[in-house]
């Protein structure tokens, strides 16, 4: 009786250097540590915002409870962002299979013999012109993954994948970014930003009434008795940019 060979799953042949979770829902790329920073930082600062700079400032003013909720609902928002767009396929372009690669191979020593009138192994040519809706496009050769890549894309050398419209790889989170998770990557900076925004103008607020009230208005002062604030002004402050 013959067995049932059930076919493998595109993510279980997979040759590039990303690691699969889920049953190939989820991936993550090598550098994972630099996201788990990432995360602890922004979390660790709002965490600080909340349970040192609001309940010292915003607490007991009208205002207060708008603030807690804008904080909450940008960090959130924030963090769904940075895991969706971590987690999610960039735009990888599959490789070519060992029988695909050959017969792209063969059919570019045929089409230089047609047009050289010699034969022999020729390395494929690195570009390759295509006519899409009357316009003239180049795609080069990727030796790596046997195929020609379309227009705009690239190949990463960090995950070891060809990635369509790849714009970078973005060590802080942990993945490459691609024509499937740009928008994710783009709301996660945006957000990102007013949550900075928020953090920074608050703490600032805090110090300057903090020093106002108890210290006469030394800020160094204010600083010492409330060094959270001051570890919010400077992840704050350099996350924005």
């Amino acid at each position: 009786m013959k067995t049932k060979r059930t076919p493998k799953k595109a993510w279980e042949v997979f040759p590039g250097k990303n690691t699969f979770y889920c049953d190939g829902r989820f991936l993550t790329a090598n550098d994972k540590t630099v996201l788990c920073i990432t995360s602890t930082l922004i979390t660790m600062t709002t965490a600080l915002f909340i349970f040192n700079d609001y309940r010292a400032t915003l607490k007991d003013q009208a205002y207060g409870i708008y603030m807690l909720a804008c904080s909450l609902l940008l960090y959130s928002f924030v963090m769904l962002m940075l895991f969706r767009t971590s987690f999610c396929d960039p735009g990888i372009i599959p490789r070519a299979s060992s029988s695909q690669s050959a017969q792209v191979e063969r059919q570019l020593i045929d089409a230089d013999v047609r047009k050289n009138g010699y034969s022999g192994y020729k390395p494929p040519p690195r570009v390759q012109e295509i006519e899409i809706n009357g316009v003239t496009m180049k795609q080069k050769y990727c030796f790596t993954c046997k195929i020609f890549r379309p227009p705009r894309s690239s190949h990463c050398s960090i995950c070891d994948n060809c990635v369509d419209r790849f714009d970078h790889h973005c060590p802080w989170v942990g993945n490459c970014i691609g024509r499937r998770n740009y928008r994710y990557f783009y709301l996660f900076l945006a957000s990102l930003s007013c949550l900075c925004l928020l953090i920074f103008s608050c703490s600032l607020m805090n110090l300057l009434i903090l020093s106002k009230e108890k210290h006469n208005g030394e800020i160094l002062a204010a600083l010492q008795e409330s060094w959270p604030s001051a570890f919010e002004i400077f992840v704050s402050f350099f996350s924005i940019w």
